[in-house]
């Protein structure tokens, strides 16, 4: 009887998994049944843009984060697939940071091609999953939302793919109930035109942060001012941007930071991260670690020790993105057909997580963390027939990103790398990105 494995989630790394089974069975292997959950009514996860905050036309939580005018804040030569070239789906090279319609297109264009959109269920949020140690199955409860109906499921396997930037950790400061403003989540950030002309406040160092309080700058707020817990991001930053140390209280309009400075705001938006949330997983199956590059109880940062027939994809701190999820989906894969197999103990698998946490402890700085993670993406390839590719130079890449947005962090998108996959470089966009404020796919493409 075939195996058959339960997905969730159908965003990057539900889907790299998904183009990792296709692969398999054009090269004339036997696959498992797959059956990939969508809660959504397409796939592309966070890529995915809705104006919807708060519950969706079904009541359900909105997954996504995205927002409008949003581009890559990496260069996408640290994110090509090297199964599906940029090239290879838009027809030439392209500039180094596309916008979010831009990126949209090109992740669908692999699985379109992999023809694996059947394997998915639209419209379809989990709602539990148990494990029968006895029967050695996984119940997978869902509720098929257009049509109001639940049922469940067995399964040999489960992956969750279902992300870890859709539940907000959402603070709270003396003064939040009475301020005379907005107050938002970065998750519910959708359009910065709506601050044209305000005094914002941001809280938070994170590259939301960063980039949101850049999107604002860039159509027109009138200041920014951004609260940081730690360290300041310390960038060169415009005239009418600021960094303070941590907020705390607020007065009316009036925000007051722990230096004893102020400033008058009109909204304020918490750039606060995100929890790694799987209410739907029960409590002998749900991850519980803390963004970071080595996640507690994943061995080889897939495989749940407490239960091997169970994984995990995507749930690092990123460096890399959609190529670290296919390294994963293609190990992942291989485990499940039986061309890998798992230690024959936890004790082995948890001393692989303590070996993972050391290293990536014994890190110094944000450079030692990217060749952390390039190093994991070798490993797993290694093992697998994932395509090859330059990883050292794909770290490289991120190493002249950083340097170019210490130069000029409202330019660095300016710049251009050299693909990894294909080796010709990117050219440069036809519009200052400070100045595109057509982020259209098809304005995009002009060059």
């Amino acid at each position: 009887m075939k195996k058959r494995i339960a997905v969730i989630g159908a965003g990057p790394s539900g889907l790299a998994q998904l183009r990792a089974f296709a692969s398999a069975a054009q090269k004339g292997a036997e696959i498992p049944e797959i059956v990939c959950f969508e809660k959504q009514r397409n796939w592309g996860g966070l890529w995915n843009y809705t104006w919807r905050t708060g519950l969706d036309e079904f009541g359900e939580p909105v997954h996504g984060s995205m927002y409008r005018y949003l581009w890559s804040n990496g260069p996408k030569e640290g994110l090509e697939f090297a199964d599906y070239s940029f090239e290879e789906h838009f027809g030439k090279q392209i500039a180094s940071y596309p916008p979010r319609a831009v990126l949209f297109d090109y992740i669908e264009g692999r699985v379109k091609k992999a023809g694996v959109r059947p394997w998915i269920r639209f419209s379809t949020v989990v709602r539990s999953v148990t494990w029968s140690a006895g029967n050695r199955t996984f119940t997978v409860r869902v509720h098929d939302l257009p049509n109001d109906r639940s049922y469940s499921e067995e399964f040999d396997h489960v992956i969750v793919a279902s992300g870890h930037f859709s539940t907000p950790n959402v603070p709270e400061f003396p003064g939040f109930e009475t301020f005379n403003g907005r107050i938002l989540h970065a998750h519910d950030f959708r359009d910065a035109r709506e601050f044209v002309g305000q005094d914002i406040l941001i809280i938070g160092t994170s590259y939301s942060a960063e980039d949101i309080g850049s999107q604002c700058w860039k159509y027109g707020c009138k200041s920014v001012t951004v609260s940081h817990r730690t360290e300041a991001m310390g960038f060169k930053w415009p005239a009418n941007w600021k960094e303070v140390p941590l907020l705390t209280k607020v007065e009316g309009n009036v925000a007051t930071f722990k230096d004893g400075s102020t400033a008058t705001v009109n909204a304020i938006i918490l750039c606060t991260g995100y929890k790694h949330h799987f209410p739907f997983m029960s409590d002998d199956l749900r991850l519980r670690t803390a963004n970071r590059l080595a996640t507690a109880d994943l061995y080889k940062g897939v495989v749940y020790v407490h239960n091997p027939a169970l994984f995990y994809l995507g749930m690092q701190d990123q460096w890399y993105t959609f190529n670290m999820f296919d390294a994963q989906a293609w190990w992942v894969r291989d485990v499940i057909l039986g061309r890998i197999k798992l230690p024959a103990s936890k004790n082995e698998m948890v001393a692989d997580v303590e070996k993972r946490v050391a290293a990536e402890d014994a890190g110094e700085d944000s450079y030692d963390a990217i060749r952390y993670q390039g190093r994991y993406i070798k490993e797993l390839i290694a093992e697998t027939d994932y395509p090859s590719f330059d990883v050292d130079a794909a770290d490289e890449a991120f190493f002249q990103w950083k340097k170019h947005k210490i130069k000029d962090i409202m330019g660095f998108r300016n710049n251009s790398y050299k693909s990894v996959m294909t080796g010709s470089m990117a050219p440069q966009h036809h519009t200052p990105w400070k100045d595109a404020l057509d982020d259209t796919m098809q304005s995009y493409l002009r060059n």
